[in-house]
């Protein structure tokens, strides 16, 4: 029998009292003090808004591989992610599996829960994730009592919206070359202070870009004798952007 996955380990957050002068949990100051948080849907919230409601948002781990949440699902909550890399994963009704776009700090995921839908797709984390999760309930709260909240919420919908257009643009056409190059360029918004991506596997790059495993492989091959890109270990890899944009710029020019 294959392992069960280990459980994503949930933080938490306790009220704030109302007298207390700072947060005295260390999760309340996390909230204040979050990279993402100017950036993420509750970014519009004053300080005394988000001492209010913390308590009532669970910070998550979760371990590569594991499902924040699994497509068909009751949607309950939307999540923020704080750190790594997520991918959103469809299956067709033959059991090919498509990832259909990924998503990165600050980036909102899940927002159909927001209708009382059913999630349209997994997410899986692919690096070591920090979510934050935010119930519906919590949302509707808030959007009644702050209206910059909704606007905030309507623009994530049409970033999402944006974000899958360009998945369809531009790595769903052209040679697989193009669209290897432009997935290399996509993951570079996701580098993280050592310069380094994630690197998907070939089977994932195959299920990102719709090409076979040895295509892939190939690619990725010659990208690395040409110092494009180079690989420390099988799940990351160093980008050269000037080589990465010369390459980018010759292949749209070819014929």
């Amino acid at each position: 029998m294959k392992p069960s996955a280990p459980a994503s380990r949930v933080i938490p957050l306790q009220p704030l009292p109302n007298d207390a002068p700072t947060p005295y949990n260390p999760q309340a100051r996390v909230c204040l003090d979050c990279g993402v948080r100017r950036s993420a849907l509750f970014g519009v919230l004053d300080d005394a808004a988000l001492e209010r409601i913390h308590y009532r948002i669970a910070d998550i781990a979760f371990e590569p591989g594991q499902r924040l949440y699994a497509a068909h699902e009751p949607g309950s909550s939307a999540f923020t992610v704080r750190v790594g890399v997520v991918r959103l994963e469809r299956s067709s009704e033959r059991g090919d599996r498509r990832i259909v776009r990924l998503a990165g700090p600050g980036d909102l995921i899940g927002m159909e829960a927001m209708l009382g839908q059913t999630y349209s797709a997994d997410a899986v984390a692919c690096t070591p994730v920090r979510a934050c999760r935010l119930p519906r309930v919590l949302v509707d709260e808030m959007s009644a009592e702050q209206p910059l909240l909704l606007r905030n919420l309507m623009k994530r919908w049409q970033a999402a919206l944006d974000e899958a257009d360009e998945w369809l643009t531009e790595l769903s056409v052209g040679s697989a070359r193009w669209r290897m190059l432009r997935l290399l360029l996509k993951l570079s918004e996701y580098g993280d202070a050592a310069g380094l991506v994630w690197l998907p596997s070939r089977q994932e790059i195959g299920a990102m870009l719709g090409m076979t495993v040895e295509t892939a492989s190939r690619l990725v091959s010659a990208l690395k004798r040409e110092g494009v890109v180079d690989t420390p270990d099988a799940r990351h890899a160093r980008l050269h952007m000037p080589a990465l944009m010369d390459a980018l710029k010759t292949a749209a020019e070819a014929p």
